[in-house]
């Protein structure tokens, strides 16, 4: 553990709860340093149940194609936590973050706050002090009392797709959680949506705002190209563009970039071009998003065998991941496709499941030894109607897979915090 890392172990000292949405403690705690949250870049705020890391990735991607200083907070991270604050481009460093986290602990003087809410106090900071073209700010839960919702005209606003996950916190219906997501709309500020089912929730909150509200299928399109190249066409009021395939993998991955770009063109900054759309739809990253791993576990596997890697973990990421294993399927019927799944104790994990085990020929269920909150595998057995095997870790699941036939498809998925054990096992 690095010392910044042991500053934010230390933090959590600060409030009895993890999580416990409001503005108050933020607010205070950036009147004492000063109001970071006026001197930032343009912003893009995003929201949404699964894909707001994708689309952040996407932005990122198309601003940095065209040249410009992006920062970026995400969360959770996988690894480490310097993952979340990236400065101008880069990761931030562990002296930058040590000494910033130390300052915002100082000058909160030992107030009550949550971890999250001290740690993006910090990252607002540095984003105040580094120039920077552009701030992609991803919201940690919800959005109306998230401590992001702090910056009171971004330059655009995004809502990726809205599903039944964190409902001790927002609501028992998707229109509840939509409603909390709705949070981020500000006065005149265009917000770009995806396809998402509580359309109507949004819309209300837009126009009580009086904020342009560009919705995917009616305001903006995008799917396959025509050609059959395997390449995309968006189009919106401002034309149509046409791009090469998303570097993210997954057929959801279209609508992330969509929700993008519909964001960008209905901000329009002057350095936002066809070519840097393009280029950034192909070269986005993000871990553990349909991942294609090559590392230490990927070389345990037999030859020609594919391992894969998705941090999905709620209803909503187990549609989007069977389709991507339909995909596989029409595509190669006679390749085997083994999950292997590791899940939070929190987490719906029928519902995640549900949409997947038809299309799997084996499921097992694991729990790492480091997994943050893991589901016992018990748990994920029983979740999944007595169809899993107990791995119980995701290297014995993958010394126990059939090796007999065609080479197979393996995919780890059910939780970030798997994917984090996952990622450092691979090396």
């Amino acid at each position: 553990m690095s010392r910044a890392e042991a500053i934010v172990e230390r933090l959590h000292g600060l409030h009895p709860k993890l999580i416990d949405l409001s503005l108050g403690r933020m607010r205070r705690a950036l009147e004492a340093l000063g109001r970071p949250e006026r001197a930032l870049p343009p912003v893009v705020h995003v929201a949404g149940t699964n894909g707001k890391g994708s689309c952040c990735a996407f932005l990122r991607a198309v601003a940095e194609a065209a040249g410009r200083r992006v920062h970026v907070y995400t969360s959770p991270h996988l690894v480490r936590f310097h993952e979340r604050i990236r400065l101008a481009g880069e990761p931030v460093d562990e002296e930058t973050l040590e000494a910033v986290l130390e300052e915002v602990e100082t000058r909160n003087a030992g107030a009550e706050i949550t971890v999250f809410e001290i740690t993006t106090a910090a990252a607002l900071l540095l984003f105040s002090r580094v120039p920077a073209d552009l701030l992609v700010l991803e919201t940690g839960l919800g959005g109306r009392y998230d401590a992001t919702n702090v910056v009171d005209r971004p330059a655009a606003t995004a809502v990726t797709s809205i599903s039944m996950d964190h409902m001790e916190f927002l609501g028992d219906t998707l229109e509840k959680i939509a409603g909390e997501k709705a949070g981020i709309i500000k006065p005149g500020v265009p917000c770009a949506v995806g396809a998402v089912g509580p359309l109507a929730v949004l819309e209300a909150a837009a126009a009580e705002a009086g904020a342009p509200l560009l919705a995917r299928d009616r305001d903006w399109r995008i799917g396959p190209a025509p050609g059959g190249a395997g390449g995309l066409r968006y189009a919106d009021a401002a034309g149509a563009l046409d791009l090469p395939p998303p570097s993210l993998a997954g057929p959801h991955q279209a609508e992330n970039a969509g929700i993008a770009i519909a964001a960008l063109r209905a901000w329009n900054p002057p350095w936002l071009t066809a070519e840097a759309v393009a280029a950034g739809v192909a070269s986005a990253e993000w871990p553990a998003r349909l991942q294609r791993l090559r590392g230490r576990l990927a070389a345990s596997l037999p030859g020609g065998w594919e391992l894969w890697l998705d941090g999905g973990h709620n209803p909503g990421a187990g549609q989007a991941l069977a389709a991507q294993l339909r995909a596989w399927r029409d595509a190669a019927p006679e390749r085997p496709i083994h999950l292997v799944v590791g899940m939070k104790q929190s987490k719906a994990a029928a519902g995640f499941l549900a949409p997947l085990l038809p299309l799997a020929d084996t499921t097992w269920a694991v729990a790492e030894p480091g997994q943050h909150l893991a589901m016992p595998v018990e748990g994920i057995v029983a979740a999944s109607g007595g169809a899993a095997r107990p791995g119980p870790t995701v290297a014995a699941a993958l010394a126990a897979l059939p090796r007999g036939g065609p080479p197979a498809r393996v995919l780890v998925c059910g939780s970030l915090y798997l994917a984090g054990e996952v990622l450092k096992a691979e090396g």
